[in-house]
């Protein structure tokens, strides 16, 4: 089974909408997708009410999820981290314990624009339109992760 993880500051706004779209692109016998925060501020939390109504416009349920916050057995256990932005990646990667499993940790819009470490907006400070954006970002790059771990 291959693990994938989705990281972001909270785990409350991009990670779980990542973790959402990529999982409903994926099978739940072959894949298995979560999601972390580097921070610990909603420990616990569901996503933010923005998150849940933008994913469920497109037919996928959040509702089930909890914040947590990102931990060094995370390399152990995913086989891919992807993270939102460059000050998330930042966290995680020294956090990581050696080379191989910094290799583990990509920015996710790399996936889609190699090399131009573009990052996924925060909507947490803005309005519904900006979740809409971030959905839109992330539904776009999980199709390209999905058929990469499919092939």
């Amino acid at each position: 089974m291959t693990k994938v993880l989705m990281v972001c500051l909270g785990n409350i706004c991009r990670s779980p909408l990542a973790e959402g779209i990529l999982q409903s692109k994926l099978s739940l016998e072959s894949f298995f997708v979560d999601s972390a925060g580097t921070g610990d501020w909603h420990i616990g939390s569901q996503p933010d009410k923005r998150s849940i109504a933008v994913a469920k416009k497109y037919n996928i349920d959040l509702t089930t999820q909890r914040a947590r916050q990102f931990k060094v057995k995370d390399f152990d256990t995913f086989d891919r981290i992807y993270v939102m932005d460059r000050s998330n990646y930042d966290n995680v990667i020294k956090l990581a314990p050696t080379n191989e499993a910094k290799s583990k940790v990509k920015l996710i819009l790399n996936e889609i624009t190699p090399g131009q470490n573009t990052e996924v907006p925060d909507p947490y400070f803005g309005g519904e339109d900006g979740f809409e954006h971030v959905y839109q970002l992330l539904d776009e790059v999980c199709n390209v992760i999905a058929k990469d771990l499919k092939s």
